[in-house]
């Protein structure tokens, strides 16, 4: 039975509609990534909200917020931060970077060369970094939510595949259907701004432990052995498809069951089902496949060859 989630959820989906209008299948993927104690992706075109969504969230769920952007000159140091020396006690202090935080808006990640991108994998797989050959822990609720562009490729560096492992979800964003775009409209006209969010009557959760019981609660729910089979025979098949490169390794596997399980609860069930896998399949893998070039050079992508191969797989009872 669920105590947290379902009225947590609730909460952050009603503030977050004080600000942000439609988009609601990327505030569902976004919040599978944090419940599931996961990072996510956005990728987007600018003006899509990912920024202003992110932004909401971490005030809604009483988080701590931070924001790099990201450019070709930056450097590891600059997110994980540096020991500088004291002149008074002849020591050096440390003076912690941006990732010392709860929500981490990496923005436009691939503009960074891989060995800054690197700086965060530590991060991401252990929520812990290392500065000059000592740890430091991160936050328990530590999550990076990175956006890109997708249109504008000058200046940018692709992600390293073990980068883009680590994020438990790759979220694309489209265009708001017209409906939901005159809404936004007629908000600014009725004097809203979102570069003055603290003017809007977003009120946080009352309790700031409530995101790491909804993921504890997201922990201890169980997944019936045929819904389990059917996680691994999706991602065993990416691996021999015949347009497939190399397919998922079993971290997907693993996602793929978390986000499952998340999406479930998000929905107020305490138990996943074939649908809820289905539903974060094309997320939870899009960014874990290669395709192979004549596949790609003949206009497949990976989401309509996921997509395939979900057609294919038999669907438990």
């Amino acid at each position: 039975m669920l105590n947290y989630t379902p009225s947590t959820v609730a909460h952050i989906k009603n503030e977050l509609g004080k600000v942000i209008v439609g988009q609601e299948d990327m505030i569902e993927q976004i919040l599978v990534a944090i419940l599931a104690g996961g990072h996510a992706l956005l990728e987007g075109v600018p003006g899509t909200a990912k920024t202003l969504t992110v932004k909401t969230i971490a005030r809604i769920i009483g988080a701590r917020f931070s924001r790099i952007q990201f450019t070709p000159d930056l450097m590891p140091s600059d997110i994980t931060g540096t020991n500088v020396f004291n002149m008074q006690n002849s020591e050096f202090a440390l003076r912690p970077g941006p990732i010392f935080t709860d929500i981490l808006l990496a923005d436009e990640i691939n503009r960074t060369p891989p060995k800054t991108q690197a700086a965060l994998l530590e991060a991401m797989e252990e929520r812990q970094t290392t500065i000059d050959g000592k740890r430091y822990k991160l936050s328990p609720l530590f999550t990076v939510l990175a956006t890109e562009n997708p249109i504008e490729y000058e200046g940018t560096y692709p992600l390293p595949e073990a980068q883009l492992d680590r994020f438990l979800l790759k979220i694309l964003i489209d265009y708001p259907p017209i409906e939901a775009e005159l809404e936004i409209v007629s908000r600014w006209d009725d004097g809203f701004n979102s570069r003055q969010l603290e003017a809007v009557d977003v009120q946080a959760l009352p309790d700031k432990d409530m995101v790491q019981n909804c993921r504890n609660e997201i922990l201890a729910m169980r997944t019936e052995p045929g819904v389990q089979k059917y996680i691994v025979d999706i991602v065993h098949k990416t691996r021999s498809h015949p347009t497939i490169l190399y397919g998922a390794s079993p971290r997907a596997s693993v996602a793929l069951l978390l986000c499952s399980k998340a999406l479930a609860a998000i929905r107020g069930r305490d138990f996943s089902t074939p649908d809820d896998v289905r539903d974060v399949a094309l997320p939870v893998l899009r960014h874990r496949l290669a395709l192979r070039a004549e596949a790609e050079l003949d206009g497949a992508t990976t989401d309509a060859v996921i997509a395939d191969i979900i057609k294919t797989v038999e669907v438990p009872r």
